[in-house]
C-alpha cells in the first residue's frame, strides 16, 4: 500500500510562512488528487486544500484562500503546501490524503485517504 509521509511542520509565529511536504512511496498522485487537511486538538479534521482536476483550479478552504498554495512535483512524487501569513487558527496536525477524481469538489474527510502520521504546525500569536 502506498504510504504518505508529511514533513516540514514546526513552531512559528503568527505572520510567518511554512512549506509542508508530502512524499508518496509510489505514484499515487498520478491516479488521484492530493489534498491537505488539518486537525486541531479536540476538533474534527478540517479540509484545507485539494489539487485541481482537468480545467478546475485547486480548491481551498475559505479560511486559507489567498494565503495557502498547494503544488506538486510529479518527478519526486511529492506534494507541497505553502502557507503564508499564518494565523493562530492554523495550528494543527496536517495530513495529505488523496481523493479520487470522481470525488473532486468534496471537502469531506471520509472521501480522502490514506492518512499518514501528519506533521504538526503550531502558530503562536
Amino acid at each position: 500500500q502506498v504510504q504518505l509521509v508529511e514533513s516540514g511542520g514546526g513552531s512559528v509565529q503568527a505572520g510567518d510562512s511554512v512549506r509542508l511536504s508530502c512524499a508518496a512511496s509510489g505514484r499515487i498522485f498520478e491516479s488521484s488528487l492530493p489534498g491537505w487537511f488539518r486537525q486541531a486538538p479536540g476538533k474534527e479534521r478540517e479540509f484545507v486544500a485539494v489539487e485541481g482536476w482537468r480545467d478546475s483550479s485547486p480548491l481551498y478552504a475559505d479560511s486559507v484562500k489567498g494565503r495557502f498554495t498547494i503544488s506538486r512535483d510529479d518527478a519526486k512524487n511529492t506534494v507541497y503546501l505553502q502557507m503564508n501569513s499564518l494565523k493562530a487558527q492554523g495550528t494543527g496536525l496536517y495530513h495529505c490524503p488523496t481523493t479520487s477524481f470522481s470525488k473532486f469538489g468534496s471537502a469531506a474527510a471520509r472521501d480522502f485517504g490514506p492518512w499518514g502520521q501528519g506533521t504538526q504546525v503550531t502558530v503562536s500569536s
